[in-house]
């Protein structure tokens, strides 16, 4: 996709506003971005970032319960929302003739939402989330390695050593009053990025926003997160994780350099190469050739505020040999690193990655509020391709030599060796 022309505009009261016109089709991908999600959470009140990502859908001053997902359904849009560790996502697309329903919703619950915050909805959307997390985490098979594998990562305390779905026991603590301060702290409109792609005129739509958002409250500087910053491991941290397993497996991660510079886009490349589906190294060996895998895949998690994450997993009988084989693959690859065949295709995959991510309005909205959060730049979008073709095969060695030498890793084994 080639670069296409954004019309950006900040109102009064700071938000960040991008628009995107796409006439393709006559639809409009409405997407905001708020700079709050898991790391910014303080100590015993895990999950609430993940938690007031379904508050808000549980009405604002002028909307009633239920009514805001009624509304939108009858439109015909298709709506979600999700937290990660550095943000929270709220992303409707609708038929273009329903673009100033959108923007009125979203300015309601941006503008209004404790008005309706109640403890009978607190109560309701936190036994929700705490059903997510038993069905989507402690019941499902490996269904917490990612979890455990961030607080073996991390030292205690640090802001990415526990994950967006918070404890148990967190989610029980929290309070109406701890609804209200984090609203007021982080949902504020100069913590946001509102991005609109679609089949609209820019000039009208910006007049669309400033009528809807311009008369909300600037609201409080937010505080400034804390340091995220963490160098490549030294040693290997593991632990045997005792449950019911279908089959026992191994999970390594490794910590990589932060997204926004180039070495992260080298470190993927390495990542793709050495994990990324069946004609990577890994698979190659672990499944084809030896067979003392049933499935192996890797893959990266870029972070902005800390160090991004390579996970792999492997599932097969003798975790203690594919610990051996991954530790043979990583010395062989920090030697010798990638030849042009691998480069060639690593670089085709992100740029496949790319397209991917951006064919459709609602993709390219969130891509754009992406970049403009974290690095101030909604068109650095439209520069992936061309990053990840400047790297060189030298670059991706001398990367993984620091970042995913052997013994450098936190580990996780199911099942252990049999």
């Amino acid at each position: 996709m080639a670069e296409q022309p954004l019309h950006e505009h900040t109102l009064g009261n700071g938000l960040r506003v991008v628009v995107c016109e796409d006439h393709v089709v006559p639809l409009a991908a409405v997407n905001i971005w708020y700079g709050v999600g898991s790391r910014h959470e303080r100590a015993g009140r895990t999950g609430l970032a993940h938690l007031f990502e379904h508050l808000m859908f549980q009405g604002s001053a002028n909307v009633a319960e239920g009514e805001h997902a009624a509304l939108l359904e009858s439109a015909g849009a298709t709506f979600n929302a999700s937290t990660s560790f550095e943000r929270t996502n709220y992303y409707e697309t609708v038929p273009v003739s329903h673009l100033e329903l959108a923007l009125w919703l979203e300015a309601d619950r941006m503008g209004t939402l404790p008005a309706a915050l109640t403890q009978a909805n607190l109560d309701n959307q936190r036994d929700v989330v705490k059903n997510e997390r038993r069905q989507r985490y402690d019941n499902q098979p490996y269904g917490t390695a990612f979890e455990r594998l961030c607080a073996l990562t991390f030292p205690e305390g640090h802001p990415y050593a526990h994950t967006p779905i918070g404890s148990m026991e967190d989610l029980d603590a929290t309070t109406l009053e701890d609804c209200t301060d984090f609203f007021g702290t982080w949902y504020a409109p100069g913590n946001a990025v509102l991005s609109i792609v679609g089949d609209v005129d820019a000039a009208k739509t910006i007049a669309l926003v400033e009528r809807y958002f311009g008369g909300l409250q600037l609201g409080p500087e937010q505080p400034a997160a804390r340091n995220g910053d963490l160098g490549p491991l030294g040693e290997i941290i593991g632990e045997e994780i005792d449950e019911d397993v279908p089959s026992p497996a191994y999970f390594a991660m490794f910590p990589l350099p932060t997204d926004g510079g180039s070495e992260i886009e080298a470190a993927e490349l390495a990542v793709e190469i050495l994990g990324g589906g069946s004609g990577s190294r890994l698979y190659d060996r672990m499944v084809r050739r030896e067979q003392i895998a049933t499935e192996v895949w890797a893959g990266v998690t870029r972070l902005a505020g800390g160090p991004s994450l390579a996970i792999v997993d492997a599932v097969g009988p003798d975790t203690e040999k594919i610990a051996a084989v991954l530790d043979e693959e990583l010395a062989r690859f920090a030697a010798d690193g990638p030849d042009a065949d691998e480069t060639a295709r690593a670089t085709a995959q992100a740029e496949r990655g790319f397209l991917e991510q951006t064919e459709t309005v609602t993709g390219l909205a969130n891509a754009l509020s992406q970049n403009a959060t974290q690095f101030g730049d909604p068109a650095r979008v439209f520069t992936a391709p061309k990053r990840a073709a400047a790297v060189t095969a030298d670059e991706i060695t001398e990367m993984a030599g620091r970042w995913l030498a052997p013994g450098a890793r936190t580990v996780l084994t199911y099942g252990g060796a049999k």
